[in-house]
């Protein structure tokens, strides 16, 4: 009977270890979850007028990215979409800054990054942090085909999408204006983890999530002003492949659950409820976590989850398919104009 018990602990123990580990990326241990505030901002006498997300033209954004190639850091289609992504965020009247970095990769690699921020209105201390990442992963490791495991993949949804949305939001603003300071950072270095098997303790857990969101960690410690702040932040993550369903992930509702709550609201009032689902969401280790222990500033997740397997971002998740054609414009419709309006309402005072 003993052995039974010593086994049973032993199971129990790993399985635990295992949702530690939950990736893109794994969860860091509860206890580190970071403490972060959220205030109001009341009414103005001068309410701007929405303009409206073209989703064509955030698909326009995902095709060209992916027309450089993979946009592994080091890469000569990094180099070339970065200059790119840097000269089209100017043309949108945006004040651009180059956050160069160096990171250890897990496999051994130095990642020369660059977080690409763009400042509307960097004189005001009323600011909205809006995010998503630029590069691609490494290895098709999920593939079927293990002829495919390892080699870099398109990354259209996975990195694409939330840069193509982000983008006609830049675009947005540049051509509309706004009163309030918004913050686009397009981070570096994220999709290039280790999905090593299951850590035995909780040191391990750790130590594997920290080999994700390289850019984040980096900008968390190192902000492109001394002790940045915003009312609030929006990481878009995997936001338009076909089929996407957002539910509210967990770190978001655990820390920033405010925003989350207003974001959902906003976007079933705008007919969007069959993308942002008021379903309870695994916490991921994403780039928000990162800023959120680190500037301890509420950012929520918006982030495709797969209703088919709770371990699971999709089919396409780190394979060759995830090529432009997994791009679906109805879903970046959906996450764009909603983003949109929250940046607007938090403008005008009635998010």
């Amino acid at each position: 009977m003993d052995n039974f018990f010593n086994t049973f602990y032993k199971v129990l123990t790993l399985c635990i270890l295992s949702l530690l580990v939950w990736q893109c990326n794994p969860e860091p241990p509860t206890k580190n979850t970071p403490t972060v505030k959220t205030t109001e901002r009341k009414p103005q006498a001068n309410q701007r007028k929405v303009p409206k997300f073209e989703q064509d033209s955030a698909y326009a954004h995902i095709q060209k990215q992916v027309s450089f190639g993979t946009r592994v850091p080091n890469s000569p289609g990094h180099t070339a979409c970065k200059n790119w992504l840097v000269n089209k965020l100017k043309s949108y009247k945006a004040n651009v800054i180059e956050q160069d970095f160096t990171a250890e990769a897990y496999y051994g690699v130095t990642f020369n990054g660059t977080n690409i921020i763009a400042q509307y209105n960097p004189e005001s201390t009323e600011r909205v942090l809006l995010a998503a990442h630029w590069d691609t992963r490494h290895i098709g490791d999920a593939d079927d085909d293990a002829t495919l495991q390892k080699k870099p993949i398109d990354g259209a949804d996975d990195g694409g999408s939330g840069v193509g949305v982000l983008l006609e939001i830049a675009r947005l603003i540049g051509e509309n204006g706004i009163d309030i300071g918004v913050d686009i950072i397009l981070f570096d270095a994220e999709d290039n983890g280790s999905s090593s098997d299951a850590p035995q303790n909780e040191a391990q857990a750790m130590a594997n999530a920290e080999t994700w969101c390289l850019g984040s960690q980096h900008w968390g410690k190192n902000p492109h002003i001394p002790n940045y702040t915003a009312r609030f932040g929006i990481l878009l993550d995997m936001v338009g492949a076909k089929g996407a369903r957002f539910p509210l992930e967990g770190h978001s509702a655990r820390n920033a659950g405010p925003t989350l709550d207003k974001v959902w609201g906003l976007a079933k009032t705008m007919g969007f409820a069959n993308y942002f689902v008021p379903e309870k969401g695994n916490p991921i280790t994403d780039d928000h976590y990162f800023v959120m222990k680190h500037r301890q500033i509420p950012m929520i997740d918006i982030i495709n989850l797969s209703p088919k397997n709770t371990q699971s971002f999709g089919d396409h998740w780190h394979t060759h398919d995830d090529n432009i054609e997994v791009i679906d414009r109805r879903v970046l419709k959906a996450v764009g104009r909603v983003v949109t309006a929250a940046v607007y309402r938090q403008n005008n005072g009635t998010l």
